[in-house]
Formats: structure tokens, sequence, C-alpha cells
């Protein structure tokens, strides 16, 4: 599946999952992708091609990268987490940017016109997750919600609705007393009048691009350099607003301790 560098055509394939409408993935990746391939293609001296591939959930896209089926991807962090542990050899390429550092906001958000003032007044209402595998959507979320001495036994249920605009919207409509997603998507959900408003918002780190084990690291150091370049901050801005930084596994640490904690959920 990977690239062999004596051909006269690169193949790369790029993978992601459908966090938000599939369509709303294309229109923001695809742009970039076009870019890199083009930068690729001059700094190789051959045809680079970037084929997209968005799984419909968290699982394929990880087994994809672990398994070579894709040859770079941008995970969520507790995706990167699952995927480091299926195969080691993943590597880093560069770490989304967010003003300058590598932390970005997730909400618990719940009607507008509820009464809850704390997370502890969630105790025996209902609750939206999102993936089962999302960093915010679930792992972080539960983790401050057992910090605020709830539990899943003290809710009176709680479902995992896949992307964070379906969980936003859930919450709106009042099909869920309160529901985790991540701050942007929930300040879009605002601006198109859902009424829900922010509970408790809670840090997470930002996503990595991820180079899959049979990547070669010429080609890992060049899209690197790529992104990490402020000339070309016009087109990394469409896939990252504020560019990228280089990251380590170390980056992550705080988000295994919360999938740890969330064991207790």
């Amino acid at each position: 599946m990977f690239p062999n560098l004596g051909r006269a055509e690169l193949n790369l394939v790029f993978g992601t999952y459908a966090a938000d409408k599939p369509t709303e993935t294309v229109r923001k990746y695809g742009p970039f992708l076009a870019f890199l391939s083009d930068q690729l293609t001059t700094r190789l001296g051959k045809p680079v091609k970037i084929k997209m591939k968005i799984d419909k959930d968290y699982d394929a896209a990880i087994e994809n990268l672990a398994n070579g089926s894709v040859d770079f991807a941008r995970f969520g962090p507790a995706s990167y987490i699952k995927v480091k542990n299926l195969n080691p050899n993943v590597r880093i390429i560069a770490i989304e940017a967010r003003n300058g550092t590598k932390r970005f906001n997730g909400v618990i958000a719940v009607r507008t016109d509820s009464e809850f003032e704390t997370l502890a007044d969630l105790k025996g209402q209902s609750f939206a997750f999102g993936d089962e595998l999302s960093t915010i959507g679930r792992y972080l979320a539960q983790s401050h919600l057992l910090n605020a001495g709830i539990s899943g036994n003290d809710l009176s249920s709680y479902t995992f609705l896949g992307r964070h605009d379906i969980v936003g919207e859930a919450v709106g409509a009042g099909k869920f007393s309160a529901g985790a997603l991540k701050e942007s998507t929930f300040l879009k959900l605002v601006a198109k009048g859902v009424p829900i408003r922010a509970l408790f918002r809670f840090e997470n780190v930002t996503k990595p691009w991820l180079a899959a084990a049979g990547l070669s690291n010429e080609i890992s150091t060049h899209i690197e350099e790529i992104m990490v370049d402020p000339q070309n901050a016009d087109h990394v801005m469409k896939v990252a607003k504020h560019g990228f930084l280089q990251g380590s596994d170390a980056d992550y640490d705080f988000v295994r301790r919360a999938i740890e904690h969330s064991t207790s959920f």
C-alpha cells in the first residue's frame, strides 16, 4: 500500500472520520490536500496524488491507519492513543495549534432555558455523548462528570450519538438534558439558532496529524515542513486556523489519564 518512490506517480491516502457531516469534512480538507499534493510534487520531482478516505466511525479510521490502509491521517487525541497502542510505529507529523498553544475547549452544553448551574446539577438527568472513542464527546466529559460526583448510574440515561453536531442539536431539541461536544461546533450551532448554552468548558489537547508506520520518513518530513512553513499560512489555515506546532507523544498524557479515569464511569 505504501508508496514506492521509484514509481512515476506517487499515490497517498489521507484518512479521517466524520466527526461532523462528511460534506463539511470534504469542504474543509480538499483544498489543503490539493495544495499539499502540489508541494510534494515539486519537492519529490514526481507527480503526487492524494486521495481522501472518510470513515463513518472512529474505529474504522483507527484500524485503517494502524494497518496501513491510509498513509497519513488527522485524529483526535483518544483515537491517536488507541492507534498508537495498536501500532507503536505510528508517529506524529505535527500538532494543530490554537492561539499558539496545543489546547482548545470542549463544552458540556444544556438547553438555554434550563435551570442547571453546575455539573452536579445533572445528577438524575439524561446525557448525550458523541462517539464512544471521542476525546471530548466521551472520555474527557466522563472524567469531569466523575469529578463532579456523577457516574453513569447517577444519570437517568445516556447515549452515544456519534457526531458533535448531532449531540448539540439533540440537546437543543430537548431530547437530552445535556451533552458533550467541541466548542467550535457548539458556537456554530448557537449561531444557527440552536437553543443551547455552555454549562461547563474543559480543555483538550489539539489534534495530531499522523504518519502510518510504512510512510517513509522522507515524505512525513516533507509534509511537516510544508505544514509549519510560515509562507504556506494561507493554505494551512484552511485546515488549522492557527497553523501547526511540533508535537510529541507526551502531549497526550493527560488524555491517557482521563481515558483511564473514565473506566469508573
